[in-house]
């Protein structure tokens, strides 16, 4: 007997869905289980193998939990609206709020055919003011209370992208998307 993946996972994907297997509910009586991912930025490319990598093994914990009984919360966001966004808006002339929204739409949907078990009910958006409006305030609050100051530190450069790299972004000396040889700047950072 052939094992027709699409047709099988497409049907319980769909189930899924339907039935909002996986949300969380407000049952206070159930033990809580809450497992986070780091929330990816939703690049054109879409998913690379080190997101499914990351994330299956909490995704396996939280079905798991589900299973002994938890209310498990286990939601998925997104982290955007950075340099390299800006960019990728300027070459292209389309608004960062659409690359966005277009590239968030992507990994949804990719996510989904992965089969993760997020709670797709409550899905945080670093992009999103309701978000970062708080993450706005909080800096202001610890900024009154003299817990950020600036001063210099020393950064990686790419000239021809016109961004600051994660060393992560910077290994070998060359940027990541361009591979232009990255320099070292100092600058004015919050700390």
């Amino acid at each position: 007997m052939k094992y027709d993946f699409a047709a099988v996972e497409k049907k319980w994907q769909d189930i899924w869905e339907k039935e909002n297997t996986f949300a969380a509910s407000n049952d206070y009586t159930k033990p809580k289980f809450y497992a986070l991912v780091e929330f990816p930025y939703p690049s054109g490319q879409g998913l690379h193998v080190g997101h499914p990598r990351s994330y299956t093994a909490l995704d396996i914990l939280a079905r798991k939990r589900r299973m002994e009984g938890y209310n498990v919360l286990y939601p998925m966001g997104w982290d955007a609206f950075g340099l390299p966004t800006e960019n990728y808006a300027i070459k292209t002339g389309k608004h960062p709020r659409v690359i966005t929204d277009e590239n968030i739409a992507k990994f949804t949907n990719q996510l989904k055919k992965v089969g993760f078990s997020f709670d797709w009910d409550r899905v945080i958006g670093t992009t999103d003011e309701d978000y970062y409006k708080w993450t706005q305030c909080i800096f202001l609050k610890m900024y009154e209370h003299g817990l950020v100051f600036r001063s210099k530190a020393l950064v990686n450069y790419c000239p021809s992208c016109k961004v600051v790299l994660s060393n992560e972004d910077s290994q070998g000396g060359h940027c990541d998307i361009c591979h232009s040889e990255v320099v070292q700047k100092t600058k004015d950072v919050w700390y």
